[in-house]
């Protein structure tokens, strides 16, 4: 085996697309088909033509990285501290939260290796190979450098492959390249700096034979292909933390550190001032430890952002990792990809160039619905547009199934675009078909560029249709159908002009023309059509851009979100979408040629000016999310090819389509939109904003409950006085009353103009501005109020224990007012709405108030918490409490609206 000569491991770094076929087999040494021993020699050098697994962390590692946040650390400190305090049930319920939290990380680990094992799935299993001793079908994992494959209709590539020999070869390569038509491949050498999608002598793994045969020898496999280097990019490729997770990691350990800090402090000063005994004045310090921890709040963060995940999956997109829900409120960059996500990848006939008339085609994609209209009228079918919709779908060989909810197409992309077109022209395609059979046909061929099929209606007549590439037709044409039918001269000057103007827009541009012949025609001969055509008109196709998605995009621009477009597909037909989708800067488009001429910093400056990229590679798209993140921005991007998969995985928000999306570009998301529709994304972004404003909501509703009985403490403790609420009836506070309450704040509706404000920078504080204000001004309020009740209680009665029950019950009063006002932070609360609230609110409050009689009446509860059943006079002192919250801060909120506004970014 020594003997056989290998080529060498570094031949797959060529250019291979710039060697011509022979030169190829002599890089690879394979001049002729290989032998079975030289077959598996080099399959011993080069490994199995396979993408290496993922690596993956075993269960005990993966959970232990779980506990690798602050939060966590707060929250089972939090634990220790109720365990101690003797309180288990409330050291369960904390300790539950825990555990969920921990299990959300643990199922959601491991994306990446997903990612991979999904690209690894590609792969063809089979090749049809020639070896020396004939043909055979092998398991694509045995291919090696070398080997000649051969391509037929509905093959997946099984490696990367130098063509020799085509046969009106297409392969789709939207995968690799995001281009929505099939590729035409031909053996021919094209330039070094030639795109993957403009690489016609290649064929790359992966991708799907759409019609057409071919041969060519295999030139790179395994890792070394092309789809093997975005499966490396993607592993090499990092997660950022969302912005949620950073803020409130963030906030968790400034908060312990004060916590921290603050008890040790006021543990020496109690020591100095208070004269209390060490155990008792620690245990009060331990006390003030939980009342100033929000133990309820990461429980609140999870329930908030579960409800925003519920509801994103009535709106058919599954969120895979659940903090991305808020990242998406933060959003201030969409990064789309072209086809399948803002266009349908359907070819259809958007315009029609017919004698003098230029038409245009409405619907969408492969749906039969639709006109051809001329400035918005429908046209009047006859004559010569009637001609042309028959050569359309008589010149054709793709079938179209409409038993499914969405059409299914057999054949060409293009020529099921043409049957569509004909059946807006009025052509009945399934009777039209049977009136005019078919006798013979040339097919498509690369050489030839066009296709011709005779055909006879039962009647005498005999005509031969064509359709192919426009320039070629023009060349085959003598004469042309003018709008009344009549054949009249060909006015060559005209049409070329035309052509270039529908190119211009970014139309794929095919031309129809007839040649009647004599009665009994049975043959076709490509001589006979050299000469004497009738141009029928041109038809320009697109891949539409989806409805929907020019109006979410509009949605974006008022929500002051920029959407981009980045795209493999050539820069006129990038140019041509963007302007109909409505995209900014649509004119200004920048291709991946002039992407890889910039240094990073040009590239920041540019990704922020520029909106259209196009005949991008996966290397691209990542250089452009990563440059838009330095810029401070929140980046989302979409797709669903393989070659999106890197970027997805780097963005803040991955968004894959989940109908037409490649398993890789799932996996590598944090969101897949089951209904492959951008404006689901729009829906997104609100729920996004929601989530987060909930969130404050929440943070400004739970903080000064906690800075009240912190601060009663530590006012108590360094003046001396008896503790107004003890560290169990605390607990029970904050984990019964407080966190129910907080709860339904996770259930409010979108604010009104929730879709109006710009995107928060992404290093925005949880805690800043107004939302500061709000939780000093109602900690200093609810302090007010609980010593009150502590010395009302005292005055009329002098027992401690009626008291702490009354300044107990008097801070759940005021925290039940308090949520009615903080649905509202910015308008007023006392209205029919904000007194109704909704049927959650209404609910939990019931039940607070029934907990609350249980707390205060209910024998075991005495005992328990060391409470005293109250007369009516003091449940009224603390409904009195109540509302003094409620008018108090309703007129705070009436003074700042009219002295301060409050800015959107600071809410």
């Amino acid at each position: 085996m020594s003997s056989i000569d290998l080529p060498q491991k570094d031949s797959s770094e060529l250019r291979w697309h710039t060697l011509a076929a022979a030169q190829a087999r002599e890089k690879v040494k394979a001049t002729s088909p290989l032998s079975l021993e030289e077959a598996s020699a080099r399959l011993v050098e080069y490994g199995p033509n396979r993408l290496p697994e993922g690596r993956t962390s075993g269960t005990l590692a993966r959970l232990g990285r779980q506990f690798r946040n602050f939060l966590i650390y707060v929250l089972l400190a939090a634990v220790a501290i109720t365990a101690a305090l003797g309180h288990w049930v409330d050291a369960g319920v904390i300790m539950a939260v825990v555990v969920i939290q921990t299990m959300v990380g643990f199922i959601q680990e491991g994306k990446a290796e997903q990612a991979l094992a999904a690209i690894s799935h590609m792969l063809a299993p089979m090749a049809r190979v020639i070896r020396e001793d004939g043909q055979h079908k092998i398991e694509a994992a045995n291919l090696v450098p070398g080997d000649t494959v051969l391509l037929e209709p509905g093959d997946r590539v099984p490696a990367d492959i130098r063509l020799e020999k085509c046969h009106n070869l297409k392969l789709e390569e939207a995968i690799l390249t995001g281009e929505s038509e099939a590729v035409e491949k031909s053996p021919e050498v094209v330039a070094d700096d030639a795109a993957l999608g403009d690489q016609a002598g290649m064929a790359f793994s992966g991708t799907m034979v759409s019609t057409g045969t071919g041969r060519g020898v295999v030139v790179r496999t395994g890792t070394a292909t092309e789809i093997g280097r975005i499966s490396g990019l993607l592993a090499r490729t990092s997660s950022l933390k969302t912005p949620l997770l950073e803020q409130m990691d963030r906030f968790a350990r400034i908060l312990s550190m004060i916590v921290i800090i603050a008890g040790v402090a006021i543990f020496v000063g109690g020591l100095v001032f208070s004269g209390l005994p060490f155990r008792e004045l620690f245990m009060a310090v331990v006390g003030l430890t939980v009342a100033a921890i929000p133990e309820g709040l990461p429980a609140i963060m999870t329930i908030t952002l579960a409800i925003g995940v519920r509801q994103m999956a009535r709106r058919h997109a599954v969120v895979r990792r659940m903090p991305v829900i808020e990242s998406l409120g933060a959003v201030s960059v969409i990064c789309s990809d072209k086809t399948g996500t803002l266009t349908r990848n359907e070819m259809m006939v958007t315009t029609a160039v017919q004698g003098r008339q230029r038409l245009e085609v409405t619907g969408e994609g492969y749906e039969l619905d639709g006109l051809v209209c001329q400035q918005n009228r429908p046209v009047e079918v006859s004559g010569a547009l009637a001609e042309m919709a028959r050569a359309a779908a008589l010149c054709n060989d793709a079938h179209l199934d409409f038993r499914q909810p969405q059409p299914r197409i057999q054949g060409d992309p293009m020529e099921a675009a043409l049957k569509v077109f004909a059946h807006k022209a009025e052509f009945d395609i399934e009777t039209g078909i049977g009136d005019w059979p078919r006798k013979d046909e040339i097919p498509f061929d690369t050489q030839t560029r066009f296709m011709a099929t005779l055909n006879h209606d039962h009647h005498g007549h005999d005509v031969v249709y064509v359709k192919g590439a426009p320039e070629r037709i023009l060349d085959m044409c003598e004469a042309e159908l003018s709008d009344k039918g009549d054949s009249v001269p060909l006015e060559r000057a005209r049409w070329d002009q035309a052509i270039a103007d529908l190119a211009s827009e970014g139309l794929r541009v095919l031309a129809l023309a007839r040649k009647p012949v004599a009665r009994g025609s049975s043959e076709l001969v490509v001589e006979d059509l050299a000469s004497g055509l009738e141009l029928l008109g041109l038809v320009g196709l697109l891949d539409p851009p989806r409805q929907e998605a020019i109006r979410a995009i509009s949605d974006c621009h008022a929500a002051g979100i920029r959407v981009k477009m980045i795209t493999g597909d050539h820069a006129l037909t990038a140019g041509a979408i963007a302007r109909k989708l409505g995209l900014n800067n649509s004119d200004r488009v920048l291709t991946g040629k002039e992407l890889d001429g910039l240094s990073d910093e040009e590239l920041r400056k540019l990704a922020t000016d520029v909106d259209v990229f196009a005949r991008t590679s996966p290397e691209h798209k990542l250089r452009l999310v990563e440059a838009l993140q330095a810029e401070h921005g929140v980046v989302a991007m979409t797709g669903d090819g393989v070659n999106d998969a890197p970027a997805l995985k780097r963005a803040d928000v991955g968004i894959a389509m989940g109908v037409k999306g490649s398993e890789a570009a799932r996996q590598a998301s944090s969101v897949v939109l089951l209904d492959d529709n951008f404006a689901s994304i729009v829906a997104a972004v609100r729920e996004g904003r929601t989530v987060y404003a909930n969130l404050k909501k929440a943070i400004a509703f739970i903080l000064p409950m906690n800075g009240g009985e912190s601060i009663s403490l530590i006012t108590a403790l360094l003046l001396g006085l008896a503790l107004p609420i003890s560290a169990l009836q605390i607990l029970w506070v904050n984990m019964i009353s407080s966190i129910v309450l907080a709860m339904t704040l996770a259930f409010e509706p979108p604010e009104p103009d929730v879709m109006k404000n710009p995107p928060r920078p992404r290093e925005a504080s949880l805690l800043q501005g107004f939302l500061v204000w709000r939780v000093l001004f109602v900690s200093l309020l609810f302090l007010t109020g609980i010593f009150a009740a502590w010395y009302w209680a005292m005055h009329h009665h002098g027992d401690d224990a009626t008291a702490r029950t009354l300044a107990v019950n008097t801070l759940v009063a005021m925290e039940v007012f308090y949520l009615f006002a903080v649905r509202y932070l910015d308008t007023a609360s006392i209205t029919l709405r904000g007194v109704l609230g909704t049927p959650i609110v209404l609910g939990t409050v019931a039940a607070v108030i029934g907990l609350q009689l249980l707390f205060t009446y209910l024998p075991w509860f005495q005992g328990t918490f060391d409470t005293r059943a109250l007369p009516l006079e003091m449940l009224a002192f603390a409904f009195s409490a109540g509302v003094t919250v409620l008018v108090i801060l309703e007129i705070e909120t009436w003074v700042r609206g009219r002295l301060w506004p409050v800015r959107a970014d600071s809410r």
